[in-house]
């Protein structure tokens, strides 16, 4: 299978879930991003994951097509300096974050963002043919 396929097949259903999740428990989520924005062993391990998934997203698919497939590369450099920064300016990325999902309505714009790319991403692994 096409490197493409796979990545737009793992991480299409992915970001749908966590946006259908956000949305159907939009407090709870609130919750827990307010927890996630402080410094600690939490927050660092979240920058590894996010790097560690980035790079190996960027190792196995760094192509800059004028295509679909070009949303893939920039989500996993986007992944990579975001680990980068919570590992590195763990300030920085509260501050960030903080001002990001300042509110409500800050945060349901998010999920219906994530929702979006989780979509057209399951869209073009699952059923689109090229």
């Amino acid at each position: 299978m096409d490197r493409s396929l796979f990545l737009a097949r793992l991480m299409g259903p992915t970001f749908v879930a966590i946006a259908l999740g956000i949305l159907i428990n939009l407090g709870m989520y609130q919750s827990m991003i307010v927890e996630a924005l402080h410094t600690g062993i939490l927050f660092y391990l979240s920058g590894l994951l996010s790097l560690l998934a980035g790079l190996a997203i960027i190792n196995l698919h760094n192509r800059w097509q004028a295509d679909w497939r070009s949303i893939i590369t920039v989500m996993g450099w986007l992944m990579t300096l975001g680990g980068i920064m919570r590992i590195v300016l763990p300030q920085v990325a509260v501050a960030i974050g903080s001002t990001v999902y300042s509110g409500r309505a800050a945060t349901v714009v998010v999920a219906l963002i994530t929702g979006a790319i989780g979509a057209f991403l399951s869209f073009n692994g699952y059923v689109r043919r090229a």
